[in-house]
């Protein structure tokens, strides 16, 4: 007997039920509703409301907005109980028969991975991804319990919002592209973005909802003599303001590197005609185009080529009114439905059931020959790859004896010879298509018959790594690669440390790293590279880089030497200018310069109100002022250099390099042709093949100064140029 304040909640499920399925075992659902119900009786969820409510939602985003049949209805209502109440699966089998047991069993599984695993390690991500597609309907549940509660989500603590949100975004949103369930992705991604990037998801929707009545208004515009014309034609339709997503718009100003108000596609029109005739969304467009101008490359007919999902529609973009650009899609009413709710459509409007059977099924085995194969990728590495395969489409290609290998597409035939196995891979040379020898970067394409040519001989080649897309060919061949550099390195420092050993000298790693580094070599292992490879001479190495370095240091100026001379340069730099000017006004206040970042004329600066010493001046980019911004912001005042009525500033570089002759004379060079610079005062030190620097000359503004370290720095010799600071 099902509690009467529940009763109405049964009927509003069975009502969905009947709206959307079609054919409904009521007598299955009750009961299932009755078990669930009295399982969780006892059960409040983080909100306070009873635990209940969690699975009669779940069952109804099932029932609606994914629908397929009434055994996922009613699994939907048990998704928890095994998991949550007293009740076992066995309680689950005897009741409800086995399908429903094994859908809930599924449901469950995935649930204990999250619990039991970290879900950043790659393993754990295998293993949920191979757990949710062993049936379809696990699948459609676990969307529709994420949905409901990243839409209940603010009842959790902040860290479990952030992880749950991370979850979604990496794995249930493309999964849900996938399967075609757009309008689940959508919300699933938009409801990711609030939690992840909060202040971003405010702006973007605040920007949008203040200017809802002006895209509205402009929509009503560019709409009004595209209904007359089709009503003229009477064409029946519906027209909708087509929803634009927080996280798709946020991802376009990041890509584009544009404000909200620049991202074109704002304005946004989908017309649904309720008609069967795939030609009337032509002829639609057609009285578009006459209307407005189009925009030829952003047409896309996905009628006459659906996309692989089942996917329909003809997109474009015309000129409206007032020049802006509006992206119109155009699609039939189950076309519609197929966009919306992807493969649950499929299941409604496909008579024959069974090649809808066998299009699951090729995905499903897909998706198992991908992450199946266990790796050494990093995480990051893994759900890159998953999230490649899974927002691309397929190809179908075969051995030359027929077998199916199914493969993303711009797979090539080096994809392939993984795919056959790692030891085809690792010793391919060579590839024919179709009877034809061709190259291994070739993109294979469906239908193709590759026949992989191999030798004992041949390794990997690095370069593959830049054209395969397989999770399996790029993670075998990024390991061999690994372990390829590894022995030469190892090789390299066995030459090296003899070399060292020659000459006496002990460095650790640490200090090696900095001349390594000082050589502009990225890492100590590709230096042990160079060496094995004889790209390096090690002995000219240790004699320009290390005794000559080291000479530098031993008979060169002191600290304090050096710290006298910056001291002497700041001092002529503030000479040149008449102090400093506070929000416009003269410098007849008391003020010092600061000593952590030592602002000179030219840089742009900032003035700290002190107690006691005046105002203390800084560099804007100053660490302490940064802080003291959010701390102390009232005590922060704007302070200038004063014009100097087209003077130019003072500035210092410090140049390091190898010495040789006639190249302090290319540096002046270098300096004094552009843009004529005026050179105050070189100092060089040279010891045996190395020298240190400095120069002192007047620039313009800091962007003069930029140019002049560039010209610099191209001079044969130098190894880096430094701006002068304390």
């Amino acid at each position: 007997m099902i509690d009467p304040q529940f009763k109405n909640k049964l009927d509003e499920l069975l009502a969905a039920c009947r709206k959307n399925l079609r054919t409904v075992n009521e007598d299955l659902i009750t009961r299932a509703f009755t078990l669930s119900l009295n399982a969780h009786k006892d059960d409040l969820r983080a909100s306070g409301e009873p635990y209940f409510y969690h699975p009669f939602e779940v069952a109804m985003i099932v029932a609606k907005e994914i629908p397929l049949d009434d055994v996922s209805v009613a699994s939907s209502l048990l998704h928890d109980v095994v998991e949550d109440t007293t009740f076992d699966l066995k309680d689950i089998r005897a009741e409800f028969g086995g399908t429903v047991a094994d859908i809930v069993d599924g449901a469950t599984k995935i649930t204990d991975i999250f619990r039991s695993h970290e879900v950043t390690q790659a393993e754990s991500y295998r293993k949920l991804l191979l757990s949710m597609v062993n049936d379809i309907r696990v699948m459609l549940i676990k969307f529709a319990d994420r949905l409901h509660n990243m839409r209940t989500l603010e009842y959790l603590p902040p860290e479990k919002q952030q992880r749950l949100a991370r979850e979604t975004l990496d794995i249930y949103a493309p999964f849900a592209h996938r399967f075609g369930l757009a309008k689940i992705k959508w919300e699933l991604e938009d409801l990711s973005f609030k939690f992840l990037h909060r202040a971003e998801y405010d702006q973007i929707a605040r920007l949008l909802k203040s200017r809802r009545r002006e895209r509205e208004t402009y929509i009503k515009k560019f709409a009004t003599p595209i209904e007359k014309r089709l009503s003229d034609e009477t064409i029946l339709y519906e027209l909708e303001g087509r929803p634009k997503h927080l996280f798709s718009i946020y991802n376009k100003m990041i890509r584009r590197g544009k404000p909200l108000d620049e991202i074109y596609d704002l304005f946004a029109v989908r017309f649904i005609l309720d008609t069967k005739d795939n030609n009337a969304c032509f002829l639609v467009y057609g009285i578009i185009s006459e209307l407005y101008k189009p925009i030829p490359e952003r047409f896309k007919d996905y009628i006459s080529i659906p996309k692989k999902n089942g996917y329909q529609s003809i997109h474009t973009t015309v000129v409206g009114p007032g020049g802006k650009l509006v992206e119109v899609q155009i699609r039939t009413r189950e076309m519609h439905e197929v966009a919306e709710k992807g493969v649950a459509a499929h299941w409604m409007y496909k008579e024959n059931k069974s090649s809808i059977d066998k299009e699951l099924e090729q995905w499903v085995n897909w998706v198992r020959e991908i992450f199946e194969q266990k790796s050494d990728d990093t995480p990051r590495e893994l759900m890159e790859s998953f999230k490649l395969n899974l927002y691309q489409d397929e190809i179908y290609v075969f051995t030359p004896k027929g077998d199916l290998k199914i493969l993303p597409r711009n797979a090539t035939p080096v994809d392939f010879a993984f795919e056959i196995h790692s030891n085809v891979g690792f010793h391919c040379i060579g590839a024919k298509v179709n009877g034809r020898i061709v190259p291994l970067n070739t993109l294979l394409r469906s239908g193709d018959q590759v026949e992989i040519i191999s030798s004992k001989n041949q390794n990997p080649n690095p370069d593959w790594d830049k054209f395969v897309v397989t999770h399996k060919a790029k993670a075998h061949i990024r390991r061999w690669v690994r372990e390829e550099l590894r022995k030469k390195a190892e090789e390299g420092k066995e030459i090296w440390d003899k070399k060292l050993k020659r000459h006496k000298l002990h460095y650790n790693e640490d200090d090696l790293t900095k001349i390594v580094h000082a050589a502009r070599i990225e890492n100590l292992q590709a230096f042990y590279i160079e060496i094995a490879e004889q790209r390096l001479d090690a002995d000219v190495f240790i004699e320009d880089m290390i005794l000559g370095a080291k000479r530098v240091v031993e008979e060169g100026r002191t600290q304090d030497q050096t710290e006298s001379l910056f001291r002497k340069f700041i001092h002529s730099a503030r000479e040149l200018t008449s102090g400093i000017s506070i929000l416009g006004a003269s410098d007849n206040f008391l003020h010092q310069y600061a000593k952590c970042c030592n602002p000179i004329p030219g840089d742009p600066i900032v003035g700290f109100v002190t107690i006691g010493e005046g105002i203390k001046i800084h560099r804007q980019d100053c660490k302490n002022v940064v802080s003291k911004r959010m701390t102390e912001s009232e005590r922060i005042v704007e302070v200038g250099w004063p014009s100097v009525d087209g003077a130019d500033f003072i500035a210092g570089l410090k140049v390091y390099g190898k010495d040789r002759p006639g190249l302090l004379s290319d540096v002046t060079h270098a300096i004094s042709t552009y843009q004529n610079t005026n050179i105050r005062s070189v100092n060089i030190d040279s010891r045996a093949s190395m020298f240190e620097g400095q120069i002192i000359l007047f620039v313009k503004n800091t962007e003069h100064l930029a140019r002049v370290t560039e010209k610099i720095k191209k001079v044969a010799g130098i190894i880096d140029v430094e701006r002068f600071f304390g």
